[in-house]
């Protein structure tokens, strides 16, 4: 079997795939740690000018994997810290030091909306799903998706999208910003993505990556700081009554019945 997460550079750009298909690319131990790997090759290769992230089959990654314990680790950390710690291989897309395009060939829901986010530039299909479900969950957002959503759509579409846990299509998504272009087919997706990584390519490779590190630097960049501050809510949503309703009711296929506690 193939690992649940791939690297390959192809002729300067390096290309991240999610390759569990079969279970929609979720957030299970054995995707996050293979995509570590992956993360960490990427971040070594010093021949790379570029770098795509994607997903096999029908989804880029349907975020956490509620049949799995994903919050896996060390015991002694706090509720907060295990939280924190699950984000960290997809986290990790933050040190990458060329620029990410996220070729969303599929539904980015959750966890795997903030993978999306954490890319530089984000191309979408258009007739696939994209957002941050939590609220409807009965759980905090994570990842820096609180911090990041904001900086890319606004506040008050960050502030509707969150509060109501609405998914967009692939072509909502181009226009209030959220991506760069949205296309008919995954194959298209991909196609874009691969285009824009060899015309980056193409450029002074220290001129970019000077570039995003500069842009990244005046705007006061922080996602893990983001990331960590959403994590004590996040953990605390998680012990109640909300959040287990909520997840039951994502896997028998029912509307939640929320009490606030």
């Amino acid at each position: 079997m193939q690992p649940a997460a791939t690297f390959e550079n192809r002729e300067g750009v390096g290309i991240i795939t999610l390759n569990r298909p079969d279970n929609r690319n979720s957030m299970t131990p054995e995707l996050l740690g293979a995509f570590s790997e992956a993360s960490a090759r990427a971040r070594g290769d010093r021949e790379l000018r570029a770098v795509v992230i994607t997903g096999s089959g029908r989804c880029f990654s349907a975020g956490a994997d509620f049949k799995s314990n994903i919050q896996v680790g060390d015991d002694a950390l706090l509720d907060h810290e295990r939280s924190f710690q699950m984000y960290g291989p997809f986290l990790s897309v933050l040190d990458i030091e060329v620029p990410v395009i996220g070729a969303l060939n599929g539904h980015a829901v959750g966890g795997g909306f903030g993978l999306s986010l954490l890319c530089d530039i984000r191309i979408s299909h258009r007739g696939s799903k994209y957002g941050a479900n939590f609220t409807k969950l009965g759980i905090g957002p994570g990842m820096g998706i609180s911090y990041l959503l904001p900086r890319l759509v606004g506040l008050s579409r960050a502030y509707e999208l969150l509060f109501s846990g609405r998914l967009v299509l692939g072509d909502e998504a181009e226009r209030i910003g959220l991506v760069s272009s949205s296309h008919e087919t995954p194959e298209q997706v991909l196609n874009q993505a691969m285009r824009m990584a060899n015309e980056i390519a193409q450029c002074a490779p220290v001129a970019v990556r000077l570039t995003k590190q500069g842009i990244r630097e005046q705007m006061g960049w922080d996602v893990r700081g983001g990331a960590h501050r959403e994590s004590f809510a996040q953990a605390a949503t998680l012990k109640m009554q909300d959040a287990k309703e909520g997840m039951s009711a994502l896997l028998e296929k029912r509307k939640p019945v929320f009490a606030g506690k």
